[in-house]
């Protein structure tokens, strides 16, 4: 299917993914992140593998495999869309049971899977978020498991630790609506002592890839 929309954003954002599209006429602000090894071409300029940018009003080409988010610039009043999340999305912790986000204002939607994709909207809603470093993802016991969030509303950062403790910093990346932080696993799937932190409340998606051979959990 060259353009499935996901329906894990409704009523807030739009989400499609698109395969083996030669061009796509972008209307309004977008976000786009490739997933595709293959650049997108966005007038003179190329977006590679795992980075994302805004465009708006323009033809975009060669999406062998790109996420759009669409409607993210719609919302004026951000402090009541993030109400309004808090209404429908429930907890993190409520939904994956890990100490760490016990108490943490941390919201997700549903998770739906497309082949080895997997795609999760969370929500931050307090600054600090203090959501816990980690490093692990247990529902994947094949080596070579690979994931990247992009920032769709707010502010926040990406950071990397030496060990389980936040003043072990050595890797912090800001993240502004549109962007996507840069891989930090190696070959193997090898993460480092991570997080997300909020500078403002924020909104972001989660992309799990998954290795051959691993099947995405029920």
């Amino acid at each position: 299917m060259p353009v499935e929309t996901l329906d894990i954003g409704t009523p807030f954002f739009t989400l499609r993914v698109l395969t083996d599209e030669d061009s796509h006429v972008v209307t309004g602000k977008t976000i786009v992140l490739n997933l595709s090894e293959t650049p997108i071409r966005i007038r003179e300029q190329q977006l590679a593998h795992l980075q994302s940018v805004i465009v708006a009003d323009t033809s975009i080409h060669d999406l062998r495999h790109a996420v759009l988010i669409e409607g993210f610039a719609d919302h004026t009043d951000e402090a009541a869309l993030m109400e309004q999340v808090r209404q429908s999305w429930p907890s993190a912790f409520d939904v994956r049971g890990e100490e760490r986000l016990r108490g943490i204002s941390h919201y997700m939607s549903p998770k739906t899977w497309v082949g080895q994709y997997g795609f999760t909207l969370y929500h931050s809603g307090s600054v600090p978020l203090n959501v816990g470093l980690h490093k692990d993802h247990a529902f994947c016991p094949v080596p070579g498991f690979r994931e990247v969030h992009t920032q769709i509303v707010g502010f926040g950062k990406m950071q990397q630790c030496r060990e389980k403790d936040v003043s072990t910093l050595y890797l912090e990346e800001p993240m502004a609506p549109g962007t996507t932080h840069r891989p930090m696993y190696d070959d193997q799937g090898n993460f480092p002592w991570h997080q997300f932190e909020t500078i403002t409340p924020s909104i972001f998606l989660a992309v799990e890839m998954l290795p051959d051979g691993a099947t995405p959990p029920a």
